[in-house]
């Protein structure tokens, strides 16, 4: 073959390559699913304390009249360091105690092995959002009871307030993806009208339900002595709130 037929033939293969890239694809009646995310911060402003105690011995009264004391006592330094605070106890429990190695005499395997003592305490949650108070207020109830654990996240009021602000973000990122797929299919935004806004993601064409709100845990001994207990630190972190939309866009 010469040079100037193949020259022509490469040609000829170049433009017709170009014309079937340049063709465009009809989307007219297209139905497109976008999904969206929005999501909004915003410092934690309420703590979930616990508290905890627990005593042992081997007259069961005792131990149970030591817990109530103490749960008493807790209670009411708890309410003075913290009046607004809301109280809930809760997870009596009363075991009994076995030694680790009691052998039983022969003859009497079936026979209840018998206690050596009994274990009984009891829980203390209390919900507050005096976070500038919240080392002082520990602090005091550890002299008497145990702190178990702390959850930081955000009231009612604040998960409120920022609700608006969340299905704002989230139906922006929406158009903006709906925008970003009409010029990828070379169609004008004008074009595109949204059928469907599903804001909660309840469709098969959706993922599981976003992860809950991150907060931060802070795990703490159990028990506490009964002498004045330094203040601890606190930092109580944010939380980020998510949603989800799903939309259905058709273009004309």
């Amino acid at each position: 073959m010469s040079r100037s037929r193949k020259l022509m033939l490469s040609s000829l293969l170049a433009a017709t390559g170009f014309a079937a890239h340049a063709a465009p694809v009809p989307t007219s009646g297209t139905l497109v699913v976008v999904p969206a995310y929005g999501e909004v911060k915003h410092a934690n402003d309420q703590v979930r304390i616990t508290f905890n105690v627990e005593e042992q011995d081997k007259d069961k009264a005792a131990a149970a009249s030591r817990v109530n004391l103490k749960m008493k006592q807790g209670t009411d330094i708890l309410k003075r360091q913290d009046p607004q605070a809301i109280l809930q106890t809760r997870g009596y429990y009363t075991y009994p105690v076995y030694p680790e190695d009691q052998p039983q005499p022969r003859g009497n395997a079936n026979k209840p092995r018998q206690p050596t003592g009994w274990r009984v305490g009891q829980y203390l949650d209390a919900t507050t959002t005096n976070l500038n108070n919240l080392p002082k207020t520990v602090a005091a109830v550890q002299s008497v009871l145990g702190l178990n654990g702390l959850y930081f996240g955000l009231s009612d009021a604040t998960s409120k307030k920022l609700d608006d602000q969340r299905i704002a973000a989230t139906y922006q990122n929406l158009t903006e993806r709906i925008a970003s797929i009409a010029r990828a299919m070379g169609r004008n935004v004008s074009d595109a009208v949204i059928d469907t806004v599903d804001f909660e993601g309840s469709g098969n064409y959706a993922q599981d339900s976003a992860p809950a709100p991150r907060a931060m845990m802070m795990k703490a001994a159990s028990m506490s002595d009964a002498a004045q207990v330094e203040e601890p630190s606190f930092e109580p972190g944010e939380t980020t709130l998510n949603m989800r939309v799903v939309g259905k866009v058709r273009f004309k």
